[in-house]
């Protein structure tokens, strides 16, 4: 059943070891250039920002993680009562469940009573076309994701391996909800060339989610009688930065960037590579079964993390971190130069 798989990736994700093994995000090997004369008051950095007509306090998004089984119902409500508190985003898990059962319907809508004026992200799979409006109704959503996840169902047991017509789906459910659409990855990545193809079919935002943090191919290995296939692929994607980079400087639609971020630290790097928004959600999870509160915590320290950062370069808002002097090196410069992007523009740009 959907909902017991859904239970069984919560309780997985929480308690295993799932992070890749030998790739991480890239963030490592993009250096911010310090500013010894930042000019900035540290106390008077905005964070605040707006992304598909929704205004945050800060550019956090908790990620997609949850819906779909009873035991759901209790950590999307302390998620997005903190996401009430701390008035950021918040992306519910694939709602298919609830589509097909109606009595699990509570474990998303839960959000919308707890965070009524948030943006909220509603959730399902590419080919599920009549699903949409039905997504977007269940939870009022600001947003509709569409999760792309070949990696996950290429490993998982029952995956549909079929995805042939994809492309065409997303352009029908752009067609068919009356809210902005986001495409989004599940913790392998986006590469240009999709994302391309996403935006020209009509999509509002890409959300990368790419590699280095959650691997769902070590999920779905735990879950599987042979662990062979997940074995091998465990480690297969494109680093969060790199995507970040990619989908970046190929579309002029928002990104948002997501897989592996850590800390404010991280989502200061990625907004300075031009994402509009970062998404978390592991650092969250294992505090969502303890209370609001300590949700709230980790919100607080990414917040103030974030804003070290922008202290630090020279950045009094976003905008200003989004312009701010950063060096790509290593792996992630070779992946970038192999691939055609220039990182030396991200050098000098003040």
């Amino acid at each position: 059943m959907i909902s017991d798989r859904k239970l069984e990736h919560l309780l997985l994700c929480a308690h295993c070891d799932v992070q890749y093994k030998h790739k991480n995000t890239g963030f490592d090997d993009i250096e911010f250039i310090h500013r010894a004369l930042p000019e900035v008051n540290k106390e008077k950095i905005d964070l605040s920002t707006e992304i598909l007509g929704k205004e945050m306090k800060s550019p956090i998004i908790i990620s997609a993680m949850t819906g779909g089984h009873p035991s759901a119902l209790a950590l999307n409500r302390e998620l997005s009562r903190a996401v009430n508190k701390m008035e950021i985003g918040m992306g519910l898990g694939s709602q298919r469940a609830a589509i097909e059962n109606p009595d699990l319907v509570n474990t998303y809508d839960i959000a919308r009573k707890e965070a009524p004026s948030s943006l909220l992200i509603g959730n399902i799979g590419a080919p599920q076309i009549e699903y949409a409006p039905q997504a977007v109704e269940m939870i009022d959503a600001d947003a509709l994701a569409i999760h792309l996840n070949p990696l996950q169902e290429s490993i998982q047991p029952e995956g549909d391996i079929d995805a042939c017509g994809f492309i065409d789906s997303i352009g029908e459910i752009v067609k068919t909800v009356d809210v902005p659409v986001i495409a989004k990855e599940t913790g392998a990545g986006i590469s240009f060339e999709d994302a391309v193809l996403l935006e020209n079919k009509g999509v509002d935002a890409i959300d990368v989610a790419g590699s280095g943090g959650t691997s769902w191919a070590a999920v779905e290995t735990y879950r599987a009688e042979d662990d062979y296939m997940g074995n091998l692929y465990w480690d297969w994607g494109i680093p969060t930065a790199v995507s970040t980079v990619e989908v970046t400087q190929s579309v002029n639609i928002p990104v948002i960037s997501s897989g592996g971020i850590r800390s404010g630290l991280d989502a200061a790097k990625a907004i300075a590579l031009g994402s509009e928004a970062v998404g978390i959600a592991l650092p969250v999870l294992k505090e969502a079964y303890v209370g609001y509160k300590e949700v709230v915590n980790v919100i607080e320290r990414f917040n103030e993390s974030l804003k070290a950062a922008m202290f630090l370069v020279g950045a009094s808002n976003l905008d200003e971190l989004r312009s701010s002097n950063l060096i790509i090196r290593g792996q992630t410069r070779e992946w970038l130069h192999e691939r055609g992007f220039n990182t030396q523009k991200y050098a000098r740009r003040s």
